[in-house]
């Protein structure tokens, strides 16, 4: 199975993703040639609300217990099975017409920093969703799992993203950062005429999840986002608390670093809005802060990071966070004082929903051409690696169209 696939001139990808907000999975059904990466047919299948509420649960160690990440692990597996066939059948096309799926999984807990506990340095990142699942269910080549090469390369295991955004979004004559605003903020730089060896990128810091944190803690869960940023449009942004906030210690951290929901998680949050109730700070006004604050991380980020070795010319946003009228209205004002045009995907003809599936629909496909697929000195690795690990299916799928 894997000649034939590797043999192949063009492939058929679905890429598969669910990151730190848990919306729900996106599924992106991909057209891959060494001309041409063409996005042929997206969608989003939000989780279950029940299901939302397990995965949050498995965000605090004390709550994910080893009965309940064995659930979530084969039950994600079904999910994604399910999403990438719809995705399949939507587009107007069969499940045998499609060779490989691409699943990055749903990230529980991320920890690369070095620990020694043993003896034996090991540092460690826990993605779930099992790939022998995927591949059973829909009788489709699936490669998951990807981040573990990587830090076992010694690198941090994130971010993996600019591997294909070097591939897609390089220009020869303009320094383009690309911001992505999931639940977690992350930047990648491609300088002008940028060969693989100066491309870097690193987290920013929160994006989106403090933001939902906070007003789904003020609206007692009935809201998850800001929808546009309106309420944080209605408040004043507290410059006390946005200073006290700007000083954690991620901020200052030297490159390569990446963080995760463990860092600017519940627990941090749950500071946040204690430390305004403190201060009588009300809520529209916290939420004018807390997005102001991932405006801050961004600009940061670029004066901190990049612009002693490069001066940008664009900063290209995707994510959720693009969405956000506000944040935008944000980051346009900011990046002004520094030259820099702020732009969304969609504003340069991309989608900014389908990015990081179509990422690991690419990720999948190097996989199974025994290609490199990383970008160390993004990662931190000591050498480029093959992510991925691949389970085959036997026979045609067990997953039925009346299943779907």
């Amino acid at each position: 199975m894997l000649q034939t696939i590797s043999k192949k001139q063009a492939r058929l990808v679905v890429g598969l993703m669910s990151g730190t907000s848990v919306d729900g999975i996106d599924a992106a059904l991909v057209r891959i040639s060494p001309e041409k990466v063409e996005l042929l047919h997206f969608e989003n299948t939000p989780f279950p609300e029940s299901v939302r509420e397990k995965i949050f649960d498995l965000f605090t160690p004390e709550k994910a217990t080893i009965d309940k990440v064995g659930y979530m692990q084969v039950l994600l597996g079904e999910l994604y099975a399910r999403a990438a066939l719809r995705v399949i059948r939507n587009a107007g096309l069969t499940r045998d017409m499609v060779d490989i799926i691409g699943c990055h999984g749903q990230t529980i807990w991320h920890a690369p920093d070095w620990q020694s506990q043993d003896g034996i340095p090991v540092h460690y990142t826990v993605q779930i969703g099992d790939g022998a699942v995927i591949a059973q269910r829909t009788g489709i080549l699936t490669v998951s799992d990807f981040r573990v090469a990587d830090l076992a390369a010694g690198g941090n295991g994130a971010p993996l993203v600019p591997f294909t955004e070097y591939a897609l979004y390089r220009r020869a004559s303009e320094t383009v950062l690309l911001q992505n605003i999931g639940g977690i903020g992350n930047m990648t730089v491609l300088p002008a005429s940028a060969t693989p060896e100066m491309v870097f990128a690193f987290d920013t810091g929160p994006g989106n999840m403090i933001m939902d944190a906070v007003i789904s803690s003020l609206s007692g869960g009935a809201v998850n986002y800001d929808a546009g940023g309106e309420m944080a449009a209605k408040g004043q942004v507290n410059g006390a608390l946005l200073n006290e906030l700007m000083q954690d210690r991620y901020y200052a951290r030297p490159l390569p670093k990446t963080t995760g929901r463990e860092m600017f998680g519940v627990q941090y949050t749950s500071r946040i809005i204690s430390r305004a109730g403190e201060m009588g700070i009300s809520g529209e006004d916290l939420m004018a802060t807390v997005t102001d604050l991932t405006a801050w991380s961004i600009e940061d980020a670029y004066l901190r990071y990049v612009l002693p070795r490069y001066k940008a010319d664009v900063l290209i946003v995707g994510g959720g966070g693009s969405y956000n009228a506000e944040l935008m209205r944000v980051l346009h004002s900011r990046f002004a004082e520094h030259g820099v045009l702020v732009r969304t995907q969609e504003e340069i003809g991309m989608n900014s929903d389908a990015k990081e599936a179509v990422a690991f629909a690419m990720l999948a496909d190097c996989c199974v051409l025994e290609q490199p697929n990383t970008l160390p000195s993004v990662t931190g690795a000591s050498s480029p690696v093959i992510m991925g690990k691949i389970s085959l299916p036997y026979g045609k799928g067990d997953l039925s169209d009346a299943e779907l």
